[in-house]
């Protein structure tokens, strides 16, 4: 038997490393009974060992050649204590079976679990027999110890992964050189906690497998899915070590990680475009330039939302591929169908980076659910498509007409927006003369009564970015579904009246009835009405009468005084410049 000396480790009998002090409050907590005056066996030869408490849970127990830490008190029968790793504040480290010990507590360790309690009772034979240790342990002096076992490995032990939750979907695990995201609760192998991402309220973020990580974590994390549950077992060789960490961790400490994975990315990823739903049409996919209208739902990788359209009762409209969005949404919008329904997921490095950005935490990778409403480029111009048109459609539409139509209008997704028919009445309006959108000015050229059509109408060319609020979204696609009901044809551009027939050369004397070389509004008006009852001539359709004459008696009193005499008096082919309407 080797001597005393070799025996003991550090200062005093049975010293090693340093030990939180909750674990003396731990082994307090058992409330075990207090440590008996027992005498030694009958023939002081007999190790005696009393559980005192045994945990529910024993998944392992100590084996010659395991390295434990421990806790103990040492006292001698009459409860004199001799010593103590409680005032030292650190655990007794050791290998058992291997001489390391005193023969009694070699054999005393064999069969222990984690967080187990023993009282033992060692025989001098088993301990420091008839030499004992001076000044310390006298010659055949049985000894009491009261241990409590703390940690327990092998130097054959290995990473050990409990998956106690793992998601139906698992599309991608974490493999080397993936960067993750997740949370984690640290604990000894007795269940004390020393860390928790939990408490921070931020995520441990870093790469896998690439020494970012102690050894048995790199390990312990290859395989998980997002979302998944793991408890990651790690021997202290793969850990900290014989040092520790100086700081929550002591030497030769396993630990024991309680993980969440929440997101996880490869900095060579790309866009992942999952496309749900493609409407059976689509005439045009999205391109660079475009201009898109979108609801959509923001995720993390684990469910938890950021944001949505949807809570705001907006779209998000944007032009794609213009760096107006971040790179991965400006990639993942392009070819997009006008009702399509897509998921798109965007790694860090294509979304907010490192440093995230409101709700949204530093690499993080993002899942938008995307649905296009619209989407146009600014250089489209009216969009139309010819339904039905009558085999005799000899009169075209022009401007300057006057038109009675039957209209739907809807946005491109269908949502119908206002119906001249829930109206009972037709929309007139006199082509080209600024009484609807340009879209539609433009829509309803060349048409011949009974025709029908669908004219598509860019924002640009309709209601623009502001739209009609209440009514009309800004920067909408307008669709119309038209049906031509009437046609007047108008004037030519440029007159609001024209005669049917030939000019009478005594024109000036037949408006002044009264003759008195002054005509008044009030003749005018009446002369001008005669000769339109009479068809001797015809007014611009689609205005207002006493608009036009009073503009007419307006552009004859050159000098405004509200009297045209026959020096002012001029036909329109008379005027030098044509931009008066008149007669």
């Amino acid at each position: 038997m080797a001597g005393p000396a070799a025996r003991r480790r550090g200062p005093g009998c049975g010293s090693l490393l340093l030990l939180l002090p909750a674990l003396l409050e731990s082994w307090a907590a058992c409330q075990a009974p207090p440590v008996p005056a027992a005498e030694s066996p009958p023939d002081g030869t007999e190790l005696g060992v009393e559980r005192r408490f045994v945990p529910e849970s024993c998944p392992r127990a100590v084996r010659p050649g395991d390295f434990v830490r421990y806790h103990y008190l040492g006292a001698f029968p009459d409860g004199t204590r001799f010593d103590s790793s409680y005032d030292r504040g650190s655990t007794f480290n050791v290998f058992v079976g291997k001489g390391q010990l005193i023969a009694g507590m070699d054999k005393a360790l064999v069969g222990m679990c984690v967080n187990e309690r023993r009282f033992v009772k060692i025989p001098p034979k088993l301990a420091y027999g008839s030499e004992g240790v001076p000044g310390v342990i006298p010659p055949n002096a049985v000894l009491h110890f009261d241990v409590l076992l703390i940690d327990l490995w092998n130097s054959e032990d290995e990473v050990q992964v409990q998956t106690y939750f793992k998601p139906e979907k698992c599309p991608r695990t974490v493999q080397v050189s993936d960067f993750v995201r997740y949370h984690y609760n640290g604990t000894f192998l007795d269940g004390t906690l020393f860390d928790s991402s939990h408490n921070r309220m931020r995520t441990y973020d870093t790469y896998v497998g690439i020494g970012w990580l102690i050894p048995g974590m790199d390990q312990g994390l290859l395989g998980m899915c997002v979302g998944e549950k793991r408890i990651i077992t790690i021997p202290p060789f793969l850990a900290y070590g014989e040092e520790g960490d100086g700081k929550e961790i002591p030497g030769q400490a396993s630990l024991v990680f309680d993980v969440v994975l929440l997101d996880l990315h490869n900095p060579k990823d790309g866009i992942v475009i999952e496309n749900q739903v493609v409407p059976e049409s689509c005439e045009r996919r999205s391109q660079t330039g475009d201009f898109l209208r979108y609801h959509y739902n923001g995720t993390l990788l684990d469910g938890t939302l950021f944001d949505s359209s949807y809570s705001r009762n907006h779209t998000y409209d944007t032009y794609v591929g213009k760096g107006y969005v971040i790179a991965g949404m400006d990639e993942g919008l392009l070819g997009v169908c006008t009702g399509e329904k897509r998921r798109i997921i965007i790694p860090p490095h294509l979304g907010y980076g490192e440093e995230g950005r409101g709700k949204i935490p530093g690499s993080a990778v993002l899942v938008f659910d995307i649905h296009v409403v619209d989407f146009h480029n600014p250089s489209d111009s009216v969009g139309i498509t010819v339904n039905y048109r009558p085999s005799n459609c000899t009169v075209l539409s022009k401007k300057g007409d006057y038109l009675k139509y039957h209209y739907n209008a809807s946005l491109l997704d269908g949502t119908l927006l206002d119906s001249t028919h829930s109206l009972g009445k037709t929309y007139n309006i006199v082509l080209g003369s600024g009484q609807v959108v340009v879209g539609m000015d433009m829509g309803l050229q060349d048409m011949c009564v009974g025709e029908r059509r669908t004219v598509v109408i860019p924002p640009h060319l309709g209601y623009g970015e502001d739209g009609v609020e209440g009514e009309v979204p800004g920067s909408a696609v307008l669709v119309f579904d038209i049906e031509l009901l009437e046609l007047v044809s108008g004037l030519p551009e440029g007159y609001m009246f024209v005669w049917n027939g030939e000019v009478s050369p005594n024109l000036f004397e037949e408006i002044d009835q009264n003759h008195d070389g002054e005509v008044l509004l009030e003749e005018f008006s009446e002369y001008i009405q005669a000769q339109v009852d009479s068809g001797k001539g015809k007014l611009a359709p689609g205005f207002d009468f006493e608009k036009i004459v009073k503009n007419m008696f307006t552009n004859q009193d050159r000098d405004g005084n509200g009297k045209v005499t026959a020096e002012e008096f001029k036909l329109k082919d008379q005027e030098a410049k044509e931009e008066h309407d008149e007669l």
